[in-house]
C-alpha cells in the first residue's frame, strides 16, 4: 500500500501545485524557464503514475475488504461513466460541449473516481478513487478562484460537438469491451 500511496502524493502533489500556491509555481517558471519546469513536472508526474499503476496492482494481490457494494452498483457506476470519455475529448478539443461543461477533464475525473468508488469496496480503491475525487473537487474549487485566462472559443458550428460525442463513446466501448480487462485485468462487461 505504501508504493500506491507514495505514487498518490507524487501524482497528485504536482497536480495541486496550482490549486495551493500558484505564486510558487509562477516563480519557477521564471527561475527555470517554462519548458523545464513542464519537463521537471512531467517526470514527477510520470514516476507518481508508474507507483500508482504498481502500487495498486500490489495492493490487489492482498485485497483488504472495507465493504461490499451491491450488484447494481456496478450497473450505476456504467451509466456514471458513459459521460466520461466524450468530456475527455472535449478537454482536448475546442467544443460548445466543453465550454458549457467549463473543466470537462475535472468533470471526468469525477465521474470516473465516484463510479469506480460506487463499484469497489476495497482499500486500495478507496484510497486510488478517493484521492483522485478529492483532488478533483479541490482542483474545481481552485479554479473558480484563479484569474480568468482567455481561452480559444468555441467553434459556432456543431462539427466539434458530434466528434466529441462520437469520439468519445467509441472509446468508451472500446474501453469497456476490451482495453479495461486487458490494461487493468478486469472486464466491466461480462462477455
Amino acid at each position: 500500500m505504501i508504493v500506491l500511496i507514495l505514487g498518490l502524493i507524487l501524482f497528485l502533489g504536482v497536480h495541486s501545485i496550482s490549486i495551493f500556491n500558484v505564486s510558487w509555481r509562477n516563480q519557477m517558471v521564471t527561475r527555470y524557464g517554462e519548458q523545464r519546469f513542464k519537463g521537471i513536472y512531467s517526470l514527477v508526474a510520470l514516476a507518481g503514475f508508474v507507483l500508482i499503476v504498481w502500487g495498486y496492482g500490489l495492493a490487489r494481490m492482498e485485497p483488504v475488504v472495507v465493504y461490499n457494494p451491491p450488484f447494481w452498483l456496478r450497473h450505476v457506476a456504467m451509466l456514471l461513466l458513459i459521460p466520461v470519455f466524450p468530456l475527455l475529448v472535449a478537454a482536448h478539443l475546442p467544443s460548445r460541449i466543453g465550454n458549457i461543461v467549463k473543466h470537462p477533464m475535472l468533470v471526468a475525473v469525477k465521474l470516473w473516481a465516484l463510479a469506480h468508488l460506487l463499484a469497489n469496496g476495497m482499500l486500495a480503491d478507496l484510497l486510488l478513487f478517493g484521492a483522485f475525487l478529492g483532488w478533483a473537487v479541490a482542483d474545481r474549487i481552485s479554479v473558480k478562484k484563479r484569474p480568468v485566462t482567455p481561452g480559444t472559443p468555441p467553434p459556432t458550428g456543431v462539427r466539434n460537438d458530434i466528434i466529441v460525442i462520437v469520439a468519445g463513446l467509441a472509446l468508451f466501448i472500446v474501453f469497456s469491451l476490451w482495453l479495461h480487462a486487458w490494461l487493468i485485468g478486469v472486464a466491466p462487461i461480462a462477455r
